[in-house]
């Protein structure tokens, strides 16, 4: 709809002028042959910004999930996560289904770490009697517990308790560039953390499409045939990674507007905006699909993430002026 201001996901961006016209130009091959240049620029690129040996483009970011925590939990081992990780949440069950794994999860308000609690559920390998648990895996930044940051010293500390008991880490680092824009952490910091991750182009980098595997060059290549497997093979995908090797060069900092954006949609849905890390506001009613309802016909599209739980997202093509006019909705509709 014209004139609609979109908040309800950050995968909702379209491709800029500029980004159409580096996919156009993109040097293309088959990618299933390893030959697509574009591709291998961008899987080199991304490797290197996280201080890994290698990684392997996907066509979304729950198959680099898939991927990437198999290469940790194998059939009948568990991941231990948060309660709303979206490894348990949102991909319809694929670890289970695909790849055999279980998925045991603590409770954190931020979505963070409870070392704590993750000693407590530590199972180490008991022999045939008990499921062992192989890899412990953190979001960051957290969707459904609103955009929030899990703070580096919390992953290091995690990174240091599965090395004394020899499990992996997996990162899901869909939003990781929103984390690093808001904390400056760098890049490879948070990468040192994990023994493999994912991340994603297609969400506040504003590709169409794609997320990558990130790991050691044996993972990448396991995930390589899995991907296949999987129907996940691509041709002449140089296209599609074009467009992510853009958003690299010019789409990063700007997530600092998203973020400006998501506090001010805070203030006007009276949540307080010092509480908003990045780009995600999560605000509880009552009637949580009659307000979608409501903002909609008022031009503002927002999501229900539950019953009583409602998501809004900035993106690249929400500007200062559209957040604007949807906090005014908003602040109607949600003080009232």
């Amino acid at each position: 709809m014209s004139g609609m201001v979109d908040l309800r996901s950050d995968t909702l961006t379209r491709p800029t002028e500029a980004m159409r016209e580096a996919m156009a130009r993109a040097d293309v091959g088959d990618d299933v042959y390893g030959e697509d240049p574009t591709v291998r620029v961008l899987e080199e690129r991304v490797a290197d910004l996280f201080g890994h040996e290698a990684a392997l483009f996907t066509p979304t970011g729950s198959m680099a999930n898939v991927l990437a925590v198999r290469t940790v939990a194998g059939v009948g081992q568990e991941v231990l996560c948060e309660s709303r990780a979206h490894i348990a949440r949102a991909e319809l069950g694929a670890h289970a289904a695909y790849t055999g794994i279980t998925m045991r999860t603590w409770s954190h308000p931020d979505g963070g770490v409870d070392l704590a609690a993750v000693q407590q559920m530590f199972a180490p390998d008991m022999g045939p009697f008990f499921v062992p648990t192989a890899a412990i895996a953190v979001e960051n930044t957290h969707n459904f517990a609103g955009g929030t940051v899990v703070p580096i010293d919390d992953l290091r500390a995690l990174r240091a308790y599965a090395d004394s008991v020899g499990a992996a880490v997996h990162l899901d680092g869909a939003r990781l560039w929103n984390a690093h824009v808001a904390t400056g952490v760098a890049l490879a910091d948070y990468g040192r953390i994990a023994d493999v991750m994912a991340v994603c182009l297609s969400k506040g980098l504003g590709a169409p499409i794609g997320s990558l595997v990130v790991g050691s060059q044996e993972s990448v290549d396991e995930s390589r045939i899995w991907r296949k497997r999987m129907g996940g093979g691509m041709r002449q995908v140089g296209i599609l990674a074009a467009a992510g090797l853009h958003a690299l060069d010019h789409h990063v900092e700007r997530l600092a507007d998203d973020h400006a954006n998501a506090r001010v949609l805070a203030e006007a849905v009276g949540v307080d905006p010092a509480g908003v890390a990045t780009n995600i506001v999560v605000v509880e009613r009552a009637d949580a699909p009659g307000l979608v309802a409501a903002a909609a016909e008022q031009g503002v599209r927002i999501s229900a993430v539950g019953p009583t739980t409602l998501r809004l997202v900035t993106h690249l093509d929400v500007t200062r002026d559209d957040a604007e006019r949807a906090a005014r909705v908003l602040s109607r509709l949600t003080r009232h």
